[in-house]
């Protein structure tokens, strides 16, 4: 189980997802997020961190259990990109023309 701190969750997933850095999340084929915390404090999270490295391998996943007991990706489907492209625009609607409906300019 990978533990880690990081300033853009959905970047670092993608890393670990696509092998780009070697090391760890490599080695051991981690790809999947299970769990997650969040703070806006840098210190809590590099604290937590170190705290959540010291545990043993169980109470670790007694963490994951308590809020994703099925162990599901949470990062499902952040990285699929639609038939309308990275913006899904469902409607079809071009977002850039005026909100008023003048399109004529």
């Amino acid at each position: 189980m990978y533990v880690g701190v990081t300033n853009n969750i959905e970047r670092r997933v993608y890393e670990h997802q696509m092998k780009m850095i070697p090391g760890f999340s490599e080695k051991y084929n981690v790809n999947k997020l299970v769990y997650f915390e969040e703070t806006p404090d840098v210190s809590a999270a590099i604290a937590r961190e170190k705290e959540i490295k010291k545990w043993r391998r169980e109470k670790k996943n007694n963490l994951v259990i308590a809020v994703n007991p099925e162990w599901k990706d949470l990062s499902e489907g952040w990285f699929e990109i639609s038939p309308f492209g990275r913006d899904d625009n469902k409607d079809g609607r071009d977002d850039n023309r005026d909100r008023r409906g003048d399109n004529s300019g």
